[in-house]
């Protein structure tokens, strides 16, 4: 006589659970029930994914690894196992997911099946993946003011240059540290990020940007066109590491005198720099951008990281600006930030 089965009752009663998707599986991984929340967060209605196999979920790449079998054998071993990763959409779209599988036996202990349950962390995998690239951006951004200061006071030491004007430098280079550091205090407090309709000016962000990636060289490396100190919209120390961190690429690519222009509309504020370097590969340029991208030209004793780049431009897209790339191998890179201006000295 077949013995009496234990098994969980339908789950029907989980279509008032719409924020987690509740999947029953048979032993072989087919989908045998779907809930409300299963629809909204996978895609897929009832009719189209009942009878399907639970591996359809996964991406390809975790399907040749065998993911989705070694997370049922696991559950079958130890009674349920947990995972976090990505996991598709109906419509081949990505969404960061923590998933529960518990393997279900009957009353004999023979196993007759799983029941699935899936939560949707994309919101929060986003939320801590911007984090986490704020903080890279400032340990890497925080380097060289750092580093300035320490330059500034060596030339003080050694009485080389204006001992006035070194002290302008050190000011200066302090109350950006001090103003990153608010910065970064205002973020584990999680108050707003900073408002676009601050008022900067872009001369003097191109001179102290400089003058925290190269202090004490600043005319033997640097080639001004400063025509115009034009205000534009956007927060000035993040801004300030935007300039810095594209100042800090071509001083490290490149070799000879470095060319920055800031060039006004009654709309925009271009600030331009070129470099002579060893440029940017075509192939890397669309996504030179991205963190940790750092491209095939870039040596391993470079000391680059690809986040400097990366930084520069969340910075120029926090002030509503964009920063485009121009690059020809042996021959140099010109990076343009182009920034909305101020409608007048006060920003209104």
């Amino acid at each position: 006589m077949e013995p009496t089965s234990t098994r969980r009752p339908s789950i029907a009663w989980s279509d008032q659970v719409a924020v987690f998707a509740i999947i029953e599986l048979d032993r072989t991984g087919i989908v045998q029930s779907w809930n409300s929340g299963a629809e909204r967060i996978k895609g897929y209605s009832r009719d189209e994914i009942i009878g399907e196999h639970f591996s359809r979920f996964y991406r390809p790449e975790d399907r040749e690894r065998g993911v989705p079998q070694a997370l049922l054998t696991s559950a079958l071993a130890h009674g349920y196992v947990e995972d976090t990763g990505w996991r598709v959409r109906s419509d081949g779209t990505l969404f960061w997911a923590h998933v529960t599988i518990t393997a279900v036996r009957n009353s004999v202990g023979t196993p007759t099946g799983f029941v699935k349950i899936v939560r949707d962390l994309t919101a929060s995998k986003r939320a801590d993946d911007e984090l986490n690239a704020f903080l890279r951006s400032f340990v890497h951004d925080f380097l060289s003011p750092v580093t300035a200061v320490r330059g500034y006071v060596d030339l003080l030491r050694e009485g080389v240059g204006d001992a006035d004007e070194m002290l302008g430098h050190l000011e200066a280079t302090s109350d950006h540290l001090l103003a990153m550091a608010t910065a970064l205090a205002e973020r584990v407090r999680d108050d707003p990020p900073p408002r676009r309709d601050e008022v900067a000016h872009a001369g003097t962000l191109v001179r102290e940007a400089a003058g925290l990636v190269l202090p004490g060289d600043l005319f033997g490396r640097l080639s001004f066109s400063l025509t115009d100190d034009a205000a534009v919209q956007g927060d000035a120390t993040e801004l300030r590491r935007a300039v810095q961190n594209v100042l800090e690429n071509a001083a490290k690519y490149s070799e000879s005198t470095i060319d920055v222009d800031v060039q006004a509309t009654d709309d925009t504020v271009d600030i331009v720099v070129r470099d002579r370097g060893r440029g940017i590969h075509p192939d890397d340029l669309p996504a030179i951008l991205d963190d940790g991208v750092r491209g095939r030209m870039a040596g391993d004793d470079d000391g680059g990281s690809g986040i400097g780049l990366a930084s520069a431009a969340r910075a120029v897209a926090n002030a509503g600006g964009t920063i485009e790339l121009e690059s020809s191998v042996g021959h140099g890179t010109t990076v343009r930030i182009r920034l909305p201006r101020a409608l007048d000295e006060t920003g209104r």
